[in-house]
């Protein structure tokens, strides 16, 4: 009776340590399903130019996606993709119908939109300047975008384009598309990270980029688009004006231009 006693208590603790490793086991999954869902980390990626790729949470979002399906093969489907304006580095409607987007929500100002196929168009949340939509709990606003010198008030006129703010969980990132050192770039405020265009003779100096980031003061500032044709605009000065300037700013350069032979 003592042996079938031993044994009964013996499978009893086995089953309750298989139990509990399952539940166990259920509980790390769980918890790594709620980290996931939670997850904030920005990751950028950028392709060329003015065209990149980040990943925020479990989204997948794509900036002014040109150059072809394959600039784009080593990379996740986009859940979302943003387009800042209607000239040829910003929107490829041949890239968009390459893309898988079976998934995706493309939002764009109406100007870019009167240029989308109607494919394309059934994707489209159209988003002007100064207006907001909500997209898998990121809040993005089209902040305006638009030249300011007379001489090139032709590149980019107000209410045409948009520039980005995304915010989510607290965090705030902003990428400013085509645009001089305008009044509403000048008032953000609270920028984690941000990306700043800067070339000659459509978009804006080094120093008008730095001197507006000095301004609004972001936490991390990311060169982009900055490179034309055939000036090149100075990173290592605009690197030196922020930290002259504010040496709490962190400017970060990325590799946007893998093929440059200019």
């Amino acid at each position: 009776m003592k042996k079938l006693m031993g044994i009964a208590v013996f499978c009893l603790f086995i089953v309750s340590c298989k139990d509990g490793k399952k539940k166990e086991t259920a509980t790390n999954n769980a918890t790594k399903e709620i980290t996931k869902e939670n997850d904030s980390n920005f990751q950028i990626t950028p392709i060329e130019h003015a065209t990149a790729v980040f990943k925020w949470g479990n989204t997948t979002i794509y900036i002014d996606p040109v150059g072809g399906a394959d600039m784009f093969k080593k990379q996740d489907e986009p859940d979302l993709i943003l387009v800042t304006d209607i000239h040829g580095d910003h929107l490829n409607v041949e890239t968009l119908e390459a893309i898988n987007t079976k998934k995706t929500t493309i939002i764009a100002p109406q100007a870019v939109a009167d240029k989308l196929s109607d494919n394309l168009k059934t994707k489209l949340t159209i988003l002007n300047n100064d207006a907001s939509v909500d997209f898998a709990n990121i809040k993005i606003t089209a902040i305006p975008m638009y030249n300011l010198r007379e001489e090139a008030i032709k590149f980019h006129s107000k209410g045409r384009g948009n520039g980005y703010l995304l915010e989510k969980g607290g965090e705030r990132v902003y990428f400013s598309g085509d645009t001089e050192d305008i009044p509403e770039m000048r008032a953000l405020q609270n920028i984690d990270k941000a990306f700043i265009c800067m070339n000659l003779p459509y978009t804006m100096t080094v120093k008008s980029a730095a001197s507006a980031v000095l301004e609004f003061k972001p936490k991390q500032v990311y060169p982009y688009h900055y490179r034309g044709k055939p000036d090149v605009s100075d990173i290592a000065k605009f690197k030196q004006l922020v930290n002259d300037g504010n040496k709490d700013i962190e400017v970060i350069q990325l590799d946007w231009y893998p093929n440059a032979s200019y």
